[in-house]
């Protein structure tokens, strides 16, 4: 019932994604408003927003390749796709990993347009259902889910276009700063998170409730050092702590013979995000609602064909420096394939180039922590967590540790490590913080906020040299300045 009730709420966001004149409307203003102000003309009017998250090649926030998540993991420490000396694959994931990428970079272009169009619609949407007197709950939902994009616009570039009325020429959208943004986005969030709705899963898996609310919050205050020169370490964890309010426990970490990579922790990742860690899904069914290409686009071919009936498209390789990392007892490690493997492959630990000759077919290390459910061209049916309950416990964690409370730390980071099949570590540092979040997160779209937030993210990897302050921010892509000629770009592009 309520993957129906989802598939199509989606399905009408993506029909409508062409959409760009508010006045093409079939109804007058009288029967807009009065279709707007029930719950399936509500829900039709958030649709707009939920399509676009899921979205497609290109326009996306995760699930699809070259939009958001690409730009955020690729430009980290945790996975790349060479270029292959074969002349296979694209250039755009080594640059933005070597630091090396160009404002008119396209994976920076598509993400800028994505999160552009997505906060149009969600304009729209808030404009649709505040003039319809819409039921409160759906107006909150709309604008929360604008403040999570604005989250997302000034994580990736810092200052950027801000506008809240669509009546406006897009060159002449004022740039403002990202503190100013941080602000409203704040503000925002703190009139509309109380009146979501409380319920989880069913009819809200793949919405934002109230504790999805909470955790944008949690995540905003957590980087707000970042954003504004100010850290807001007790603001975090206290909205932290309204997230774990909501019932929330850590999925089961045990040993399960029936699943491909051996535990019931790898359920996180499959076809239906379980709904007792997941606080927040992006719902993806194969052939319906775009796909999930990460296990795919790891694995080669004979590979991808012996573990899963379908090619790979040999591509994402996990770093070793970044695998190294792991604990040989840690089950999360499961995820990574070294060495023999089914289909006569042999993939090496190391890869030789990353651009120019590029790797050979069976350099580097694959990841299928997103082990593929029903693969085909298109992707495969694992929706994808944007947010889980594990997130939550080490975001208490660290801010127990910066507020000078290390043993208070303990208990939340602990949890974590237990399920992972770790010892307990009694006095957290923040270094212990960090790999943790490395270990439990990695494939999940965070790790670059993670780098940057913990001062690591100009320091030097692999192939990666030390890099410039101005790379905390990627470049404003050209295409936006070309259209709007008010914009700046961020220095040292």
């Amino acid at each position: 019932m309520m993957k129906k009730f989802l598939t199509s709420i989606l399905i009408v966001g993506l029909a409508a994604q062409s959409c760009t004149k508010v006045n093409e409307n079939v109804y007058d203003k009288y029967a807009g408003d009065a279709f707007y102000s029930t719950p399936a003309g509500a829900d039709n009017a958030l649709a707009t927003v939920y399509g676009k998250i899921t979205g497609t090649w290109g326009s996306n926030y995760a699930g699809r390749d070259n939009c958001w998540y690409d730009l955020n993991s690729f430009a980290s420490d945790e996975q790349v796709i060479p270029h292959r000396n074969t002349g296979d694959w694209q250039l755009d994931f080594a640059q933005l990993y070597t630091r090396t990428e160009l404002p008119t970079l396209g994976i920076i272009n598509n993400t800028w347009n994505w999160i552009y169009s997505s906060i149009y619609s969600a304009n729209l949407a808030i404009t649709q259902l505040t003039a319809a007197k819409a039921d409160p709950s759906k107006i909150a939902e709309a604008k929360v889910m604008r403040a999570w994009l604005y989250y997302l616009a000034i994580d990736d570039f810092g200052d950027v276009p801000f506008y809240t009325d669509n009546n406006i020429d897009v060159s002449k959208i004022p740039q403002e700063k990202r503190a100013v943004i941080y602000d409203f986005i704040v503000s925002e969030l703190k009139a509309n998170v109380d009146l979501l709705s409380e319920t989880r899963g069913g009819a809200y898996y793949g919405r934002f409730n109230k504790w999805a609310g909470y955790m944008v919050l949690a995540k905003v205050y957590l980087n707000a050092g970042v954003y504004t020169g100010t850290p807001h370490w007790a603001e975090a964890l206290a909205a932290a702590n309204k997230v774990a309010a909501g019932g929330y426990s850590l999925h089961s970490g045990a040993a399960n013979a029936g699943s491909p990579l051996g535990y019931q922790y790898y359920e996180l990742f499959g076809d239906v995000c379980p709904n007792d860690e997941t606080i927040l899904a992006e719902f993806i069914t194969q052939n319906v609602v775009s796909g999930n290409i990460y296990g795919i686009r790891s694995l080669n071919s004979p590979n991808g064909v012996a573990l899963i009936g379908f090619a790979g498209w040999n591509g994402t390789v996990i770093p070793s420096e970044y695998y190294d990392k792991f604990d040989d007892k840690d089950i999360r490690k499961k995820q990574f394939l070294v060495g023999a493997q089914a289909g006569g492959v042999t993939y090496t630990r190391d890869v030789s180039s990353l651009i120019s000759p590029g790797a050979a077919p069976d350099e580097g290390i694959r990841d299928v922590k997103f082990f593929p459910v029903k693969p085909d061209a298109s992707g495969a049916s694992n929706d994808f967590p944007i947010y889980r309950y594990a997130d939550v416990l080490l975001i208490q964690a660290e801010c127990n540790v910066r507020l000078g409370n290390a043993s208070a730390a303990a208990p939340f980071l602990n949890q974590v490590r237990q399920r992972a099949g770790l010892a307990d570590i009694a006095a957290p540092t923040l270094d212990n913080i960090y790999d943790e979040r490395g270990f439990e997160l990695n494939m999940e779209g965070h790790r670059r906020q993670d780098m940057i937030r913990f001062g690591k993210y100009l320091l030097p990897h692999g192939f990666v040299p030390p890099a410039p302050a101005t790379r905390l921010v990627f470049a404003i892509p050209t295409a936006a300045l070309n259209a709007n000629p008010t914009l700046k770009q961020n220095p040292g592009y």
